[in-house]
């Protein structure tokens, strides 16, 4: 985000040209721009930055960009303004958190070129980021989101290709895609699948219709549970004897429109 020069300079000037000489009055000079509070401009997209996981946590982020495929960690792939019932909202409205989840995972998706269950399985995460308050009380309604290099576990993020657009399509490379290193997928820490690991994300399964209300937890959990014993067992070719793991989400996630949990094959492959 590049920062704005601060307003009323020429003014400033002025006034102090006026002292000097003793002289008072008013008046305009051509060409001179108007003081007062100015919007930002909403950041764009494509831009590339070196974000960390401490980065990620904060609400805003004015990162400086630079050229990208150069060590950068994060690429901006959606920029937008906000809709109009938001211009009169409180920064931490949770509204917004709403909002931004769906926005930035549907057009995450599609950035990368990934399914929605490829979307839940790839190594790859998305944050997104609003005007500083400062910013907010001068009236910048903008959104920000970021592709990143890791995800929530991570105690930094990996180096991004020159552009990420696209890398999901076709058959995606292991470095883009999930995989655990642990005994249980619970107490798991996820990597990507180009390292060593023990569990690979194979499948998603649905556990509900868009429309419908939440079931509560103990019922997608054993809907995921269920569902995904059998989804492993057809994609290790039901093999006599295997392990499963399962990732369900909650109720916040279900009400920001995730259908879907995640189902883990036990495997180094």
């Amino acid at each position: 985000m590049s920062l704005v020069p601060r307003a009323g300079l020429a003014a400033a000037a002025a006034a102090l040209i006026g002292l000097a000489t003793g002289c008072t009055g008013s008046g305009t000079i051509p060409g001179a721009t108007p003081s007062g509070p100015q919007t930002p401009p909403a950041p764009e997209a494509g831009a590339c930055r070196v974000l960390t996981p401490e980065d990620v946590a904060q609400p805003a982020n004015d990162s400086p960009t630079l050229e990208c495929g150069s060590g950068n960690t994060a690429q901006t792939f959606a920029v937008g303004d906000l809709p109009k019932r938001f211009a009169e909202a409180e920064y931490d409205d949770p509204r917004l958190s709403r909002f931004a989840f769906k926005t930035c995972s549907e057009q995450f998706a599609g950035f990368l070129g990934a399914d929605p269950s490829l979307a839940l399985r790839t190594s790859l995460s998305w944050a997104w980021f609003r005007p500083s308050e400062s910013e907010w009380a001068d009236g910048a309604r903008w959104y920000r989101c970021d592709v990143l290099g890791g995800g929530e576990q991570s105690v930094s993020y990996a180096e991004l290709p020159a552009d990420v657009e696209g890398v999901l399509l076709g058959t995606p490379d292991d470095r883009f895609l999930a995989c655990a290193v642990g005994e249980t997928i619970a107490g798991s820490v996820k990597v990507p699948c180009s390292e060593a690991h023990d569990w690979r994300a194979v499948t998603t399964i649905v556990v509900g219709q868009p429309k419908d209300p939440f079931p509560g937890d103990r019922v997608v959990e054993v809907r995921s549970r269920d569902y995904c014993s059998d989804s492993v067992g057809a994609w290790l070719n039901y093999p006599a004897d295997y392990e499963f793991g399962f990732t369900w989400f909650r109720e916040s996630d279900w009400e920001a429109g995730n259908r879907r949990s995640v189902c883990w094959a036990r495997t180094t492959q």
